[in-house]
């Protein structure tokens, strides 16, 4: 077995490593040596400066003088001062690219906050401007989820903001005037930027070589799965978590360099600090650091590298007491690092760690032999175990421990849904495709998997190129369950492919030159093993002179792919279509008429400029809660839903309203809105997304579609395409078609007092409003407080809809895997399941509304 993984080490060895011996320190050492089964002084001399710096020399390009093409001496000094120029010149041309290929819908619209989401983050940044800190995490908004209202302090990620305000005011303060505005929409090509930057620094750290870090950041800088969130104007947390991801990375790998590099622990704690402020993603960094520390360990257990060292155990201690200090204080986060499920892993890493550490530190003290250490951790792990059993047990019950999130559950399930259908009505919360990967990746599919398996056979970079290793491969299973996650696949991809294809071109350069003296063989000693037999020959074919024109011939074609033919620029030209159609701001863009006139469409904000301009500023619309973002954002008026999404059972309740017929609607709204908003237009407008309305509200209103938690009945026809009679009675029907096919709302309930220029967006207002519903909800006296004269106050619905109310059930039995269904819910869970994975559904002999 040691014979095996020395010759998979040496394998590695010719694959970029030129002349250097590498090693797992304290594994393989023994097995690979000279032919006559001695290490020379030389070899001596270079394992420990490995082990001691963490640095492998440079074996491509030697030390003393080298016979470029075998004829004409070149000094080494010349060689590394020219090949350290180009590298710099690639990676400036890299941050160049990485802040161009962004830009495209600044340069194209000017600097407009795009999509949904980040109209949101933009709001929430203005008042953290005007407002200053403390109201900012004391903001109970009540111009969102009306009548409920939303508490942004304690529900927001706010790293962004917070990041956004001290970038504007350093601007400000030294003397260049930059808007807020601005400030926000040009955020992610400066972050695009550092992102790549601290890519290269993290394949420097898992690899060693500098060639690698280069091109990786080539790749990042274009890579579609960066730039889908990350295009100027696109204002939303994946433009700063992924700089935060590798630079959190970037410092754990390199805490682990060498013996005195622990304190690098301490950057690690704050960048994941800003990484959990940032965005809900932390949960994959800290378990990816988490499982790092835990296989280092487990590694050592088997003999295989470093594993439990005061190295690891400082640098991890560090990371985990900082961070998580930094992380309770994020008010989404609270204390859930010691209750969540999805947190506790790494948790039991740091008190592993802690055990083992106390046990290392006792065998130091009464210098135990190997046996007598094993027998104390038996001990002492036993013990604790018995413990944290016995304490589990008692605080299970009591339900201490949070559940696992719908989300979270829905990469671990085999089906694709969630069974939320909430969830399941966003189609990035879909696994990924192959085609998805290889619009996200492209040729880093290919080439990924091989850099990934050289990262692994770099045996002097063990400690951190495992790290590497496994960011692929968990990368890689988080991202096929949920398309969104593609994102976390970008940094290893490229950083991976920069490994393949930087230690190709090393491997290719150095087939040019050689030291004058020639290169010395290295063999296995002898063995009856046919591997190691093979290894030998083939060694020696690799070194005489028609192997060295083989490798010369390979090293030709490399540099022949490269450079002759389209496979770089074909990655850039897929990287720039796939920037420019991410960069379309969707809120406004380019169109054709039917006689081809290129026509800018700016039908939604004019939508919103009407209400802010042309409405009471105490009006109240109702849309699907997709809008709600720009509804608050850019109108400045009292919306419903949005995007936030925390509340399931009142986004049921819009879509239940919204799919009523006309006048049950009425009913409803006339004591929430003063208007409705509805998208009308084509493609995915409101008619489109209809049946996920009807679905989210019969997850909590049961008569919506009796039998049928799939609501199949509100839809279209599958042979005509038409709308089935239950979708044609309900009010967004009647709204998005109204005044067109012979459709018209009626007037008495709805007025249309908007249709913008292209027909994308209808604004409707509520005929005869129920006044006195609105007055009861602004009433301070009828909201809910936390405690006397406290900011959180939570509004209530009117008494006017308790009849609708009533009728809602939790969805939280529905969804929550963690608590024993009912048998009514349960039924409902299997009956979508099944519906949603193709079955027929049970005729119930109705026919819903």
């Amino acid at each position: 077995m040691m014979e095996v993984l020395a010759l998979i080490c040496e394998a590695g060895r010719l694959l970029g490593e030129g002349n250097g011996l590498r090693v797992i320190p304290g594994v393989v050492s023994s097995s690979v040596m000279a032919k006559d089964g001695k290490k020379s002084k030389k070899e001596e001399k270079l394992q420990k400066k490995e082990l001691k710096t963490g640095k492998a020399p440079n074996a491509n390009i030697p030390d003393g003088p080298s016979l470029l093409f075998g004829q004409m001496e070149v000094p080494s000094g010349f060689l590394n001062l020219a090949g350290f120029a180009i590298l710099v010149a690639i990676l400036v041309s890299s941050c160049r690219s990485a802040y161009n290929i962004r830009m495209h819908a600044i340069n194209e619209y000017g600097p407009v906050i795009h999509e949904f989401d980040p109209w949101f983050n933009f709001r929430a940044t203005q008042y953290l401007a005007d407002n200053g800190w403390h109201k900012f995490f004391h903001w109970f908004d009540y111009q969102s989820w009306y009548p409920l209202g939303r508490p942004v302090g304690t529900t927001i990620y706010p790293g962004m903001q917070i990041t956004a305000v001290c970038i504007w005011r350093l601007l400000n303060a030294m003397g260049m005037p930059w808007e807020l505005n601005d400030v926000c929409a040009y955020m992610p090509c400066w972050f695009g930027v550092s992102a790549t930057l601290f890519l290269g620094l993290l394949t420097y750290e898992c690899y060693g070589s500098f060639t690698a870090a280069v091109i990786s950041c080539s790749i990042m800088a274009i890579i579609p799965a960066h730039i889908m969130r990350s295009v100027g104007g696109g204002y939303d947390n994946e433009a700063i978590a992924v700089t935060a991801i590798c630079a959190t990375f970037y410092f754990w790998v390199r805490s682990l360099r060498n013996k005195d590099s622990w304190l690098f622990g301490v950057l690690t704690g704050l960048a994941y600090a800003y990484m959990v402020a940032a965005w809900g993603g932390f949960v994959f960094v800290l378990n990816m650091i988490g499982i790092h520390a835990a296989f280092t360990v487990g590694l050592g257990f088997l003999g295989v590298g470093e594993g439990h060292t005061t190295k690891l155990h400082r640098a991890y201690s560090l990371f985990f007491v900082i961070g998580t200090f930094g992380a309770i204080h994020v008010p989404p986060v609270g204390m859930t690092p010691f209750k969540s499920l999805e947190q506790l892993g790494p948790l039991g890493v740091f008190v592993g760690l802690q055990i083992l550490e106390f046990i290392d530190v006792i065998r130091r003290k009464h210098n135990l032999d190997e046996e007598q250490t094993r027998a104390l951790r038996i001990k002492v792990i036993t013990v604790l175990v018995a413990v944290a059993s016995i304490l589990i047990a008692i605080v299970m019950p009591s339900g201490y421990f949070a559940p696992l999130s719908s989300r979270v559950r829905g990469l671990f399930v085999k089906h694709t849904r969630t069974g939320n259908p909430l969830v399941d009505s966003v189609a990035e919360h879909q696994p990924a495709s192959a085609d998805a990967y290889w619009q996200y990746l492209h040729y880093c599919v290919y080439m990924s998997p091989v850099g990934t398996v050289m990262t692994g056979l770099r045996t002097n970079k063990w400690s951190q190129g495992s790290f590497m290793v496994l960011y692929s491969i968990i990368a890689y299973f988080f991202s096929s369950k949920m398309a969104r996650l593609i994102i976390i696949a970008g940094p290893v991809a490229s950083s991976t492919s920069g490994i393949m294809l930087g230690g190709l071109a090393e491997w290719a350069i150095g087939q040019f030159w050689w030291p004058k003296e020639g290169e010395n063989p290295r063999y296995f000693p002898t063995s009856r093993n046919p591997l190691i037999q093979i290894h030998n020959m083939a060694i020696s074919a690799y070194k005489t002179p028609g192997g060295q024109l083989a490798r010369k011939f390979s090293a030709g074609v490399f540099f022949f792919i490269i450079l002759c033919t389209p496979l770089v620029s074909d990655f850039q030209r897929h990287a720039d279509m796939i920037a420019r159609s991410t960069s379309n701001p969707q809120i406004v863009f380019k169109g054709q008429l039917r006689d081809g006139t290129m026509v800018t469409v700016d039908d939604y904000r004019e939508a919103y400029w009407f209400l802010r301009d042309n409405t009471p500023e105490d009006s109240r619309v109702m849309a699907w809660w997709d809008y709600g973002y720009q509804i608050t954002g850019i109108a400045n008026r009292t919306t419903i839903a949005d995007g936030n999404t925390w509340n399931h059972e009142h986004i049921a309740t819009l879509g239940r309203t919204l799919t009523a017929p006309v006048d049950e609607a009425h009913r409803i709204i006339q004591h929430l809105a003063d208007y409705v908003l509805v998208w009308a237009g084509g493609g995915g407008d409101d008619m489109a997304k209809s049946p996920h309305l009807a679905r989210i509200a019969n997850s909590v209103y049961e008569g919506v579609c009796p039998g049928d938690p799939t609501c199949q009945l509100f839809g279209f026809n599958r042979e005509s395409g038409t709308a089935t009679p239950m979708m044609k009675k309900s009010l967004l029907y009647q709204l998005h078609q109204h005044g067109e096919n012979g459709v018209t709302v009626d007037p008495a309930l709805f007025q249309e007092a908007f249709r913008s220029k292209y027909g994308k967006v209808r604004i409707f207002k509520v005929m005869d409003v129920d006044e006195e519903s609105k007055a009861w909800v602004a009433d301070p006296a009828n909201k809910i407080c936390d405690a006397p004269g406290s900011w959180y106050c939570t509004g209530q619905y009117p008494p006017g809809i308790d009849w609708l109310i009533s009728q809602r059930i939790s969805f939280a039995q529905l969804e929550d895997f963690n608590k024993k269904r009912d048998s009514k819910a349960e039924k409902y869970h299997k009956d979508y399941m099944a519906r949603m994975a193709g079955a027929s559904p049970v005729q119930s002999g109705r026919s819903g509304r």
